[in-house]
């Protein structure tokens, strides 16, 4: 498979005083096409604001400072608006985490579909109905053809955030961004909504970034994780190995403290001691050492990359023996 995103050594502040807090400090990964990539760590780690810098959207004031956003080999850092435009929507769409927020409540579900499938598919009117409707019962909503009328205040949570992927993958975008597109969702519209996703990827192949703080959603649906604190890369590979033989103390963390990855009986989970850092006043050396049960004198002075050793499987914990 071919990479259609390549992200490197990706920097994004924040004004804050003499230097800018940052929220991402040289996040590097890649996307091939057809496969799902996720992001992971606690909130306030940096998944989020990664992700919508992938399409130019980083919550004002903060700015990308540095790296580059290679789209099939274009780099949009510094992209004109009119490029990242037409890249919107139409060969790369995003499910925010909040789709209350992103439907518009004075137009109907039916005027918000249609209007993007003109826009971002080049349809008409009546072909751009019928479409929707069809998505709409694509993603299981009931009645598809009289709930184009409804209103985004009469729909649940569950339906809402089913109206937004179909809205997301009407234009059969080559890669669908998610931003943690099951939160706050019953367990059971959860595994609806992921199911869809991983429907309709196999169908169109497109590629998806999937951002989430759940180890279960991940392991369920991504083929390779990036696992995030305080802006930095700590631990990346692929899945599998990642979840089974964590490197990094905080990957081992995130896991013990995950009831639906626990299999150990009669071992509860364990929650991971203290808080997310104040990015204004990262510790020396490893942003994780103040939480991390096997943190010696040498974490002050370590540099915070990955190595990239063990078919792929990255740390940047040089003291991974203690995590065993």
């Amino acid at each position: 498979m071919s990479d259609l995103l390549e992200v490197r050594d990706l920097t994004i502040g924040f004004p804050a005083g003499e230097a800018p807090l940052l929220a991402a400090d040289r996040v590097a990964f890649k996307v091939k096409a057809g496969s799902t990539v996720g992001l992971v760590g606690e909130s306030g780690c940096g998944k989020s604001v990664t992700l919508r810098s992938l399409l130019g959207m980083v919550p004002y004031p903060g700015e990308v400072l540095g790296g580059e956003i290679l789209w099939e080999g274009e780099d949009l850092v510094g992209g004109s608006k009119k490029r990242l435009g037409e890249l919107r929507g139409a060969e790369i769409s995003m499910i925010f985490q909040d789709p209350t927020s992103c439907l518009n409540p004075v137009f109907t579900i039916g005027d918000q579909m249609i209007e993007t499938l003109q826009k971002r598919a080049g349809m008409g009117k009546k072909e751009a109905r019928k479409r929707a409707i069809e998505l709409l019962d694509r993603v299981g909503v009931p009645s598809p053809e009289q709930r184009l009328r409804s209103y985004p205040h009469q729909f649940s949570g569950g339906m809402r955030q089913r109206v937004m992927i179909a809205i997301a993958i009407s234009a059969r975008p080559k890669l669908l961004l998610a931003d943690e597109p099951t939160t706050a969702l019953d367990v059971t519209t959860q595994e609806q909504i992921l199911a869809l996703l991983l429907e309709a990827q196999q169908e169109n192949g497109m590629a998806i970034v999937l951002v989430s703080h759940d180890l279960g959603v991940i392991a369920e649906t991504c083929d390779e994780v990036i696992v995030m604190y305080a802006g930095r890369m700590l631990e990346a590979g692929y899945a599998l190995p990642v979840m089974r033989t964590p490197r990094h103390p905080y990957t081992h963390g995130l896991i013990e403290a995950m009831p639906s990855l626990e299999v150990r009986e009669g071992v509860p989970p364990a929650p991971i001691p203290g808080q997310p850092p104040n990015l204004a006043s990262l510790p020396p050396g490893c942003p994780f050492q103040p939480r991390c049960q096997f943190a010696r004198d040498e974490c002050a002075s370590i540099p915070v990359t990955l190595d990239r050793d063990l078919a792929e499987h990255g740390t940047a914990c040089p003291f991974v023996e203690a995590t065993q």
